[in-house]
């Protein structure tokens, strides 16, 4: 029996580091095809995407097997990208306000993609239609973690939806004629969500 078990347990062993290794290159072919999508949009050839992922493109295939299916990858990828990184950053930033800062900046990186990926997420196609709530499900709970964590140094009136609206506004166009940096606009956001320090005389 302990030599049965022992096989099991060897061939255990061997199925994780290949698990490992696909989730890897899973990993490495979505953020390829983010960013592919961004720079040339979402028809682009799926060699060039293997080729930044450095995969061939029958791994693309096999994860993928349609384009639709690589897009509503990657729009879940980033989503839950961003979702992980608002407790990440709470614990390793020196306040709730800086870990907001800095969550939103890695927002704003989102919504560019998200841009890339806007004419095909309008389309007609039902594969896309959940992705809405999916996005709202998963991060307006992690922005009002982090706004809360904050709120000792943040306006009274600041929420958490309407916060990354606006931040989407911001990036609306920065992409376009005329593009501007969305992230400097931003960063003049959050700025502007602090709550103003009372005047010296006040502040007994």
């Amino acid at each position: 029996m302990a030599g049965g078990f022992a096989v099991v347990d060897d061939r255990a062993q061997g199925r994780e580091p290949r698990r490992a290794d696909a989730r890897r290159n899973k990993e490495a072919l979505l953020r390829a095809a983010a960013s592919v999508f961004v720079e040339a949009g979402v028809q682009a050839p799926i060699r060039d995407i293997a080729a930044r992922a450095g995969v061939g493109t029958a791994t693309i295939y096999r994860h993928f097997p349609t384009r639709a299916d690589l897009i509503v990858g990657v729009y879940r990828h980033q989503v839950e990208v961003l979702a992980e990184a608002g407790p990440a950053l709470l614990a390793e930033s020196a306040t709730g306000y800086a870990a907001l800062a800095r969550w939103l900046e890695a927002f704003v990186d989102f919504v560019v993609t998200k841009q890339g990926l806007a004419s095909v997420l309008q389309s007609d196609d039902p594969c896309f239609d959940p992705l809405h709530s999916y996005f709202l499900d998963r991060l307006v709970p992690v922005c009002t973690e982090l706004v809360e964590a904050a709120s000792d140094e943040l306006r009274e009136d600041v929420r958490a939806y309407e916060l990354m609206r606006g931040v989407g506004g911001l990036c609306a166009s920065s992409g376009g004629p005329g593009a501007y940096d969305a992230r400097k606009l931003v960063r003049f956001l959050v700025a502007g969500l602090r709550r103003a320090a009372p005047p010296a005389g006040d502040a007994a």
